[in-house]
């Protein structure tokens, strides 16, 4: 017990957690040499060709220091604002935690923010600064960055490279020194309940596998777990055998065993849904041991719809996503219905990248074509009848003229940029309903802005936008807020007199006729030409805002005639204005499933 550690890496994006884990797997020999390959963590395709991480990843290394052998358990956490629920689970289950700073770009948003959730939990922090090999790194300057936010002494501050893997032996005493063993339990809340012998752990996350079930991951807090053991889930009530119990080196590696203090896995054999949630406690069967304090459910920040291009992929979707809800539960889905586009799944996701990731996987794990609706956020809305209901989709917004109140959610974003670039991002929140609560000197030559603005508003580019006005180098993160009272309208896209529920969306009333007029431009740009004539239109508070007529495909239908009277060719021309007349009454337009993906990026 006294020779285990727990910790975590937290850092902004792209700082180097990845890099810096793999040399400490080289170092520490958990890895032959052979098999050393980068992000050796990151094992989703997806993660290694964005280089970024996505799925929080345990591994256990054994490191000899003075003398003593010690066991280190390591999670590797992602960077991105988006799966901060991912860091908070992986820093419950640790006494400890590295901060890393990039030392060519100092101290950025999301640092602050994985630090606060960090001395929430009453872990223990230890500062480094990597890429010191790096020709732009500024050491003394992040080293005054990280020493004013974290209070430290400037010896307290590790210098590393994860590329060259200078500094990372003294990263690794420094863990030893510095990060507590796992604790005791308390003896006194335990009493009489026998804590040495009977096991409790929880469930930071788990995996699904066709053979084996459910595959949960496990902090072990008393006593121990051996292979065929009878546990229980304490939530579910779901009993089952330990078939396999073992660590990850950084594969799973069977041990038999799993001891007080350590991080690993149990396979269930479970294969039904529903039946393990993170946070959840596994114990022994019957036991009368409370279950452990838990993690809070993940809400979440943005919804969008996801339908199959072809109603035959219906079922084929819907265990897709019971499949990746198995191995990531912050995704929500529930069933639901369009006119135009079939039967298909609300998807509630926790932000933007969130939605790109989910929609890539089932695109390239399950083979499926997808039609995904514009992303939008939950709103409160009271009628005028008095009754007052929680809307996810734009398509379910209900008219403006039923409408008393409507609320939406509010973020509090802390973005630091180069001083000079503030006068650039000032007109930008302007534009996007941001208030700016302060501006405060954050280092030497940045700032800080603290900014209250609405969520819709977030989503709607404000990353992007912002990562252009300040070339790239202002960094943000945000936390939801309140619901605020809200001024917002539905838009609804027409085509060929037709509500189109994945163009409906959500926009500010004194933005409508822009957006509206942008919309149907956009649109018709796109759109291939049908055999008839086809009416573009923007609808908004019960009015046309704006229309474009897509023209008919022609054909010239007497090029084939030689000779003979006109009325011959007056005969044909009739009977084709007929045609068309009758395609424009019964015909349904086409959209292909491209163009649905260009009318969301365009946003």
């Amino acid at each position: 017990m006294l020779r285990i550690r727990n910790f975590s890496i937290i850092a902004h994006i792209d700082h180097g957690k990845s890099t810096l884990a793999d040399r400490m797997l080289e170092i520490t020999h958990t890895i032959e040499s052979r098999l050393m390959r980068e992000q050796v963590l990151d094992s989703m395709e997806l993660e290694r060709e964005r280089g970024i991480t996505i799925k929080m990843q345990p591994v256990r290394m054994n490191w000899t220091e003075g003398g003593n052998a010690y066991e280190l358990n390591l999670i590797d956490t992602p960077g991105h604002v988006d799966f901060s629920y991912e860091v908070s689970r992986a820093l419950t289950a640790v006494e400890g935690a590295i901060l890393l700073v990039d030392a060519t770009q100092g101290v950025q948003a999301q640092t602050l923010t994985t630090l606060r959730t960090a001395r929430e939990l009453g872990l223990v922090i230890i500062p480094a600064i990597s890429k010191i090999d790096s020709p732009l790194a500024d050491i003394e300057a992040v080293k005054a960055q990280v020493i004013n936010l974290l209070e430290v002494d400037e010896n307290a501050i590790v210098l590393c490279s994860g590329k060259t893997g200078e500094g990372v032996e003294g990263l690794l005493k420094a863990v030893i020194e510095r990060v507590p063993p796992p604790a005791e339990p308390d003896a006194n809340r335990l009493k009489g309940l026998h804590p040495a012998q009977q096991p409790r752990a929880l469930i930071f996350d788990f995996q699904y596998s066709d053979h084996q079930g459910v595959i949960v991951y496990l902090r072990m807090f008393e006593g121990s777990i051996k292979k065929g053991d009878a546990l229980e889930f304490a939530a579910s009530g779901r009993r089952f055998n330990a078939l396999e119990v073992g660590t990850f080196s950084p594969k799973p590696t069977p041990t038999g065993e799993l001891n007080r203090g350590s991080i690993g896995y149990v396979v269930t054999g479970i294969k039904e849904p529903g039946m393990a949630r993170v946070g959840d406690t596994v114990r022994e069967r019957a036991s009368n041991l409370p279950a452990l304090p838990g993690y809070a459910e993940p809400k979440p920040v943005v919804w969008a719809s996801i339908y199959p291009e072809s109603q035959d992929e219906f079922i084929s979707l819907r265990q897709a996503l019971e499949r990746l809800r198995l191995s990531d539960s912050s995704l929500s889905f529930e069933e639901e219905a369009s006119g135009m586009l079939g039967r298909g799944y609300r998807c509630g996701l926790l932000g933007m990248l969130h939605l790109e990731i989910i929609t890539e996987r089932l695109r390239r794990e399950f083979s499926l074509s997808l039609v995904v609706t514009t992303p939008t956020i939950t709103y409160e809305v009271e009628l005028e009848h008095g009754e007052r209901k929680t809307v996810y989709s734009p398509s379910a917004f209900p008219e403006y003229h039923e409408i008393k109140k409507v609320w939406e959610p509010y973020v509090e974003a802390e973005i630091i940029l180069p001083a000079e670039y503030v006068g650039s991002v000032t007109p930008l929140l302007f534009e996007h309903e941001a208030v700016a609560e302060s501006t405060d000197v954050f280092s030497e030559g940045r700032m800080m802005i603290r900014a209250v603005m609405p969520l819709r508003e977030l989503m709607r580019n404000f990353f992007d936008k912002l990562k252009s006005v300040t070339a790239g180098y202002a960094s943000i993160s945000y936390e939801l807020k309140e619901l605020r009272i809200a001024d917002v309208v539905r838009l609804d896209i027409l085509v060929a007199e037709e509500i189109v529920p994945a163009f409906s969306r959500i926009v500010a009333r004194h933005r409508v006729d822009a957006e509206a007029i942008a919309a149907v431009e956009r649109l018709s740009k796109i759109l291939p030409r049908q055999m008839f004539a086809t009416k573009i239109q923007g609808v908004a508070l019960g009015r046309i805002i704006s229309s474009h007529t897509l023209p008919a495909m022609s054909k010239n239908v007497t090029q084939h005639m030689y000779g003979g009277d006109r009325t011959r060719k007056m005969k044909l021309w009739k009977k084709q204005k007929e045609g068309k007349a009758r395609m424009k009454r019964e015909g349904k337009v086409n959209i292909p499933e491209d163009v649905f993906l260009k009318m969301v990026k365009s946003e």
